[in-house]
């Protein structure tokens, strides 16, 4: 009788012991993705404060482009106001990223503009923003993925749904435009 007794302690110890790795995974994974969003928020903080030395380093070139340099001015506003998650945010991202996409567009008409130092470093300055932007977002996704995948699994379903563990979005472009490669040429 003392060895059963013996076996049903280890194994609720056990038990015990899994639930709360379990619990701690999904709480890593939690936070995990928490940091994947803050890190979203920070390259895209980047990019908002090199904007404005964009437009201004543009104004003097563009005079009569006021609107494309309005656009981007408005789009920023818009980005930075919008609250919520890196998914509620995406939208407003994506129309500052569209706005860019015509300020550089228009630029390659102003031969000045292209060989202007100050322009050429904020160019790349945003390319590179740019790209840790994607970076960042890639990064989320992997731990969305993760975390979703642990949530959906047997058996630590069980403790998710015992701890009320939600699947998180994806971060994906909705916007076919979006869609395409930015091409920056000057």
């Amino acid at each position: 009788m003392n060895t059963l007794i013996y076996i049903l302690i280890g194994v609720a110890v056990v038990l015990i012991l899994w639930v709360i790795g379990a619990y701690n995974g999904f709480v890593k994974l939690r936070n995990r993705e928490k940091q994947a969003e803050s890190d979203i928020d920070v390259q895209t903080k980047r990019r908002y404060d090199l904007i404005p030395n964009l437009v201004e380093t543009v104004k003097g070139y563009m005079k009569q482009e006021q609107t494309v340099l309005e656009n981007v001015t408005k789009a920023r506003t818009m980005a930075m106001q919008s609250g919520g998650t890196a998914l509620d945010k995406a939208n407003t991202e994506n129309q500052l990223t569209g706005a860019l996409k015509s300020l550089f567009a228009v630029a390659e008409s102003y031969p000045d503009l292209k060989s202007n130092q100050n322009f050429l470093e904020l160019q790349r300055e945003i390319s590179d923003t740019e790209n840790k932007i994607m970076a960042a977002r890639r990064f989320y996704n992997s731990v969305v993925q993760e975390l979703n995948t642990k949530i959906e699994s047997f058996p630590s379903n069980i403790i998710a749904g015992m701890f009320h563990f939600k699947k998180e979005n994806f971060f994906e472009v909705n916007d076919s435009v979006e869609r395409e490669p930015v091409n920056v040429k000057f």
